[in-house]
Order: structure tokens, then C-alpha cells, then sequence
């Protein structure tokens, strides 16, 4: 029996893990896991010892604000991994947390893999140094990471991405009157964002707008929002984001790994972000990208409209929204470039293919 120790700290990587923790079941059926994620990968089996909502800061301001918490978590996680003893240490993406959590595991003489690499590429690509150092191995799932990382000698495994999986290719539906709203699962990203993008309920009341609520957020995030306490065509949808998707005629999407299952469902869509002040200007010279969205950065171009921190606003967002959702260039565009995303997210297989390296690593 194999005993793994597996941290994620969001929405996504509660799903991602979820996966992984089947595929490693499949390889070793006794495996034990102790877990810090959510609903998901408590689901599989083991012990949730930390929900990622208790962990979910969002920005450079959030996360100095809440130092103090955050340290004494993470003093309680390496505690409880030398407490545990377990076989390996999984980390799912998360880097602020992960990392220092990998150099602890590794100089303590655990087995550390990463699965979904931090995103180094877009800031401190000294860390690549750090990850080759406190990690047995690195699980990628872009296609552009493989080469970042091998410019910089550092052999990774590249095994696609894991929504190829779990959304495969479907037919478009039939044209509905259906807006999916993704504002995020953290709780400042909801009570910013959501409200400038529901302004659209007012300016487009022939379509229904659809807020799909995070797996781990709480009901009074949404309701005390004015914006959906008094639009006769917004309503809130608990954990059925898929299904919304899979019906919806267009999208207006939190920036992160729901703009790439926005696209994989075929949606178009509109890229939001807006964020602390003090973290969004930290951010701007830190950060060194040309996209903020997984689907312009994997295809290198500006497919799907960004509006970012003050141009995300009410008229600006009406604009893009009304490229979108009437028939026309962008719309014929967005829907033509989703295609060939998909071509470049892999074959599939990713969380298999990661849990039999693993096993292979341990044995």
C-alpha cells in the first residue's frame, strides 16, 4: 500500500485531483490518501485535512494581509507530513504554497511530484532552479511548457492537459438565449466581479443569465449581491457548471482555467479580471505576459477579448459582450480558432499517464 500526501488549493485543482487519485487507485487499489482540497477529491476516499476555500487568497495585498494564517498553515502542513510518513508528496499547481512545501518534503527525504507546474513562465523563472531541486518530478499539462522548460535544461514530463478528458468534442446546441456568467470561486472575486458583469442582465434583457456558483463558495456571496437580488433574468446555479456550459450561447468568464472549459465546450466568450489595486500594479511589473487567458496564451494570439482591472467596467464589457453574442466575425472567429486549442491540448490520458509515472518512480 502506497500512503500519498496530496495538497491543491483551489476549485480546479480539487477536480484535477479528484482524477489523479482514481488514477492511482486504478494502478494500486490499497493506495491511502490524506488530502487537502475539496469536495472532489474527498470524494475518492481519504482524509480531508484542509478544504481549499480556508486557503483561497487571491493577490500579492490578500496574501500579505493574510501572512500570519497562512504561515501558521503551512507550519501545521509540514507537521502533519512528518506525523503522516506518507510514500510522496503530490502537489497540484499552487505554487505559493506548494513550493515551500516541496523544498520542506524534499529535504526531509519524501518523494515530491508536481502535477500541473507552477506557471514559472509567466513570473520568477528563477523558481525553475527550485523546482529541479525539491522535485523527483514535474507533470506538465501546456504545450508551450515543455519547451520552456527544456530551454532552460530541465527534463519534464508533458502529458496534455486533463480537460481534453473530461470534455470531449460535441456538437454545438442549438441556438439558446442562455448566458453563462463564471465569476471565480473566491469570495473578493465574486463581490468585485460579479456585479459589473450582471450589468449586462440590464442592457440584454432578452437573454437569461446564468451564474454558475463554485463548488465551495457560500450562497451569501451571491445573494446579498443587489445584481441578483433584483434581475428577473439572473439566477444562481449551484455545481452544475458543465451543464450550463454545455447549453450556453455565449460566456462571461473569470480569467483562469474556466476560460479554456469555456472553450472546450465551444462558448464564446469575454475574459474578466479585476483585481486589489496594490496587487494588480505588484502584478503588472511582475508579471511577464502577453494574455491573461489560458486560451490567447496556448494559441499565442488575441482570440477572446480581455478586459483587465479598469476596462473591465459596464460599457466596455457591453461591447465585447455584443461581438460575441450576435452572429458576426468575432463570434465566426472564436468558434473557428476552438478547434485548433483543442489540437494542441494533447490526446488525453493526462492523470493516467501521471499516476503510472508515479507508481513506476516509487517502485
Amino acid at each position: 500500500m502506497v500512503k500519498y500526501y496530496i495538497i491543491s488549493g483551489e476549485a480546479s485543482g480539487d477536480l484535477h485531483g479528484s482524477h489523479l487519485m482514481r488514477a492511482l487507485q486504478e494502478t494500486d487499489p490499497v493506495a491511502e490518501f490524506r488530502i487537502w482540497g475539496g469536495e472532489k477529491m474527498q470524494a475518492v476516499g481519504g482524509e480531508l485535512v484542509t478544504h481549499y476555500r480556508d486557503m483561497a487568497f487571491m493577490g500579492f495585498w490578500e496574501v500579505f494581509k493574510n501572512l500570519r494564517y497562512i504561515t501558521k498553515k503551512m507550519r501545521f502542513c509540514k507537521e502533519d507530513i512528518l506525523q503522516y510518513q506518507p510514500d510522496a508528496v503530490v502537489l497540484i499547481d499552487y505554487p505559493g504554497f506548494n513550493l515551500r512545501i516541496a523544498e520542506f518534503a524534499k529535504k526531509a527525504g519524501f518523494k515530491v511530484f508536481y502535477y500541473i507546474s507552477p506557471q514559472v513562465w509567466a513570473w520568477k523563472s528563477g523558481r525553475v532552479e527550485k523546482i529541479r531541486t525539491s522535485v523527483d518530478r514535474l507533470f506538465t499539462i501546456l504545450p508551450f511548457e515543455k519547451d520552456f522548460f527544456a530551454a532552460r535544461h530541465y527534463d519534464v514530463s508533458y502529458v496534455g492537459h486533463p480537460l481534453i478528458d473530461l470534455i470531449p468534442p460535441r456538437e454545438r446546441p442549438a441556438e439558446s438565449n442562455l448566458i453563462a456568467v463564471l465569476p471565480g470561486s473566491r469570495e473578493q472575486e465574486i463581490k468585485v466581479k460579479l456585479p459589473i458583469m450582471l450589468s449586462l442582465a440590464k442592457a440584454f434583457p432578452q437573454y437569461q443569465f446564468w451564474v454558475a456558483k463554485a463548488p465551495g463558495a457560500k450562497e451569501e456571496w451571491y445573494a446579498a449581491l443587489e445584481e441578483v437580488k433584483n434581475s428577473p433574468n439572473v439566477v444562481v446555479v449551484n455545481d452544475s457548471t458543465y451543464e450550463l456550459l454545455s447549453k450556453a450561447h455565449a460566456a462571461v468568464v473569470t480569467s483562469g482555467t474556466a476560460t479554456l472549459e469555456t472553450a472546450l465546450f465551444g462558448v464564446p466568450q469575454a475574459v474578466c479580471y479585476k483585481g486589489n489595486p496594490i496587487s494588480y500594479a505588484i502584478g503588472k511589473r511582475v508579471v511577464k505576459i502577453k494574455f491573461i487567458s489560458l486560451v490567447n496564451l496556448i494559441l499565442n494570439r488575441p482570440l477572446v477579448t480581455e478586459l483587465i482591472q479598469h476596462d473591465m467596467n459596464p460599457n466596455a464589457l457591453k461591447i465585447a459582450f455584443e461581438a460575441i453574442v450576435e452572429a458576426g466575425p468575432k463570434r465566426d472567429e472564436i468558434l473557428a480558432a476552438y478547434s485548433e486549442l483543442r489540437m494542441l491540448l494533447g490526446q488525453g490520458g493526462a492523470a493516467k499517464q501521471t499516476a503510472s509515472e508515479i507508481f513506476r518512480l516509487l517502485h
